[in-house]
């Protein structure tokens, strides 16, 4: 082969391998890392990143947790705002919406009419559109106080059940998220934050037993006592509803 026709073989070999490296180059750089300038939680095992997001949950003072929760076959649909010292919000079961607050250990419940009705047409004309004081007794308290706490109430929800695994990277209103899953999805799946601190961002409770959005973390709100031109205070035991 002539002088010069090797000269350029050599060179062109040398110009497709610079383009070929040139080219992987590109792509590498290209190539997105879900994890960049997030919290970093999405690198670490399943079984961290609850421990974390649990950890992240206790620490915040409040949080605005929505959604259906479904307890001894009986769905509760809620929409509470939660901190240490008391909780406000609606729960809707059955048909019938009623309002919780608590602060502290007392507990108010406000509902209409058709709510108290099974505690005869009296009690639910008193007791229509007015804080009922629930005596700390009373079945009712015990029952719907968990709905106001926010401690008893995420200790309860944030466990997954079975093996946990992650899941892939996702995105919650506008939030990237990293999921987990106990059991591939049966036992509960997590959707975690990227951002800021690994708040739980939404939970799917195992068994089709409810599925929860939690947001505000950590944006205090006001809760106080109602006024006492509002407030019944039945005495030791509720009407039946």
């Amino acid at each position: 082969m002539p002088q010069g026709r090797t000269r350029r073989a050599v060179l062109t070999s040398a110009a497709c391998a610079a383009l070929a490296v040139t080219g992987a180059m590109v792509l590498t750089g290209c190539s997105e890392d879900p994890d960049a300038g997030t919290n970093g939680v999405g690198k670490l095992p399943a079984a961290r990143i609850q421990t974390e997001t649990r950890a992240a949950a206790q620490a915040a003072p409040a949080v605005r947790l929505s959604g259906t929760v479904v307890t001894s076959g009986r769905t509760y649909r809620l929409d509470m705002q939660l901190k240490a010292d008391g909780g406000t919000g609606s729960v809707t079961s059955r048909g019938a919406t009623f309002h919780l607050l608590r602060t502290g250990e007392q507990l108010f419940l406000k509902a209409d009419a058709d709510f108290w009705s099974h505690g005869g047409d009296a009690a639910a004309g008193k007791l229509q559109g007015k804080y009922v004081k629930v005596p700390q007794g009373d079945p009712a308290y015990r029952k719907f106080s968990g709905f106001t706490d926010k401690d008893v109430l995420l200790s309860g929800l944030l466990t997954l059940h079975g093996k946990l695994s992650t899941d892939g990277h996702h995105e919650q209103a506008g939030t990237r998220t990293i999921r987990i899953t106990g059991d591939d999805g049966s036992g509960g799946t997590l959707d975690v934050s990227l951002e800021g601190k690994p708040y739980p961002l939404r939970l799917v409770r195992a068994g089709s037993a409810g599925t929860l959005r939690f947001s505000d973390w950590a944006k205090d709100f006001a809760v106080a006592q109602p006024p006492k031109s509002e407030t019944v205070d039945y005495g030791r035991q509720l009407p039946a509803s």
